[in-house]
């Protein structure tokens, strides 16, 4: 959900140029917005130093001292134990963040900066999806949760986030902002989708295997690089701010849904990604039986919730609504398949991959159906 616009930040770039000067020592030769949702992102060069993300964190989450540490903390423990994720660097103070006042319109508010590794590649939105490499981002997504289990920190509790919007834990609550949809034919498959996960899944959550969960393995927070003609390799996972305590088969449900928005061929897009995350984590049969909601559900949430945050932040639309924007039909389209039909093109797809894999075959280099 998007915060309150006087919340999130709106630096100019000579007030980045001076905090990352004051703060880490550096001096900057140019500066560059990154998209956010709610944050504000830049990359910065450095004279001598390199290319960094500089993250200043809205002033309603920066307020949360203690989920922010230990966000940081997970992302320098999955690069220690191999995973590409962003790191962050201590600032001349030997600080990972810094709590600074700043005025941005509205008065002197807290921000929380944090300066981060630039890490290489392109993000997922922008190339072709082979069946290769929906194959290693499942089994990344399954190896991420693995690792972040074996994680210690003495605010791992933070991470049970009661009431938290975008944890699939807490579907009935789109409920709460369905009315931004009033009028849309979807609200209808919306109201749907909420029944059944409450009928289908909530009695299932016992025998979910519990992990900690990204959250928010979207193609935009997934970078990869040419590792070959045409072979591509993960080289960075971004942005941890929607972590939370869950469950394995969420993170696949939300991979699976988020590598749906850009492909030409939806459908068959959850075969390699379900092979590659069972490849390190198998599901259960309550889990397998649960997959497909757990993905109309997270289709639904970003449907509704981007539709809210853009009654909030109106010049921001166009972002907030990358997403929804496609993710409304291909919800509709699984909808209208329904479960049986999607779970056959889904599951049938991981058994031809898996097969592949074992017999050490190359796999298709598309996603096109039979």
């Amino acid at each position: 959900m998007s915060i309150k616009k006087e919340s999130k930040p709106n630096l100019s770039l000579s007030q980045v140029t001076e905090i990352t000067a004051r703060l880490f020592g550096l001096t900057v030769s140019s500066i560059r917005p990154l998209p956010s949702y709610d944050d504000q992102n830049f990359h910065v060069m450095c004279v001598n130093a390199g290319e960094f993300v500089l993250k200043v964190m809205n002033s309603s989450d920066s307020e949360n001292i203690k989920l922010l540490e230990l966000q940081t903390h997970s992302m320098n423990f999955l690069q220690q134990n191999g995973l590409p994720s962003q790191t962050a660097l201590c600032s001349v103070a030997g600080e990972m963040m810094t709590l600074e006042e700043i005025d941005c319109g509205y008065g002197l508010q807290k921000y929380l900066v944090r300066l981060l590794t630039y890490l290489p590649g392109t993000p997922v939105a922008k190339i072709t999806c082979t069946p290769q490499i929906l194959y290693e981002l499942g089994k990344t997504a399954a190896m991420l949760n693995q690792v972040l289990l074996r994680m210690e920190h003495e605010n791992l509790r933070v991470l049970q986030r009661e009431n938290f919007i975008w944890s699939l834990s807490c579907v009935p609550m789109i409920n709460d902002y369905l009315s931004v949809m009033d009028g849309d034919p979807m609200q209808l498959i919306v109201r749907g989708v909420i029944d059944q996960y409450q009928k289908r899944v909530v009695p299932k959550l016992p025998s979910f295997r519990k992990c900690i969960n990204h959250g928010d393995m979207n193609d935009h927070n997934i970078l990869v690089q040419q590792d070959g003609p045409s072979r591509y390799k993960i080289s960075g996972i971004l942005d941890f701010g929607d972590m939370s305590s869950g469950y394995f088969v969420f993170e696949l449900a939300i991979a699976i849904m988020y590598m749906m928005i850009e492909s030409l061929y939806p459908l068959e897009v959850g075969g390699p990604v379900i092979a590659g995350f069972e490849s390190v984590v198998p599901l259960n049969s309550d889990e397998k039986d649960s997959l497909y909601l757990l993905v109309l559900s997270r289709f639904s949430q970003s449907l509704v919730y981007a539709r809210s945050a853009v009654l909030q932040q109106p010049e921001n639309e166009e972002y907030l609504m990358t997403t929804a924007k496609k993710g409304n039909r291909h919800l509709q389209l699984l909808w209208e398949k329904g479960k049986e039909e999607v779970e056959k093109v889904w599951f049938g797809g991981a058994a031809n991959i898996s097969m592949l894999i074992a017999d050490s075959k190359p796999l298709p280099q598309t996603l096109k159906p039979k």
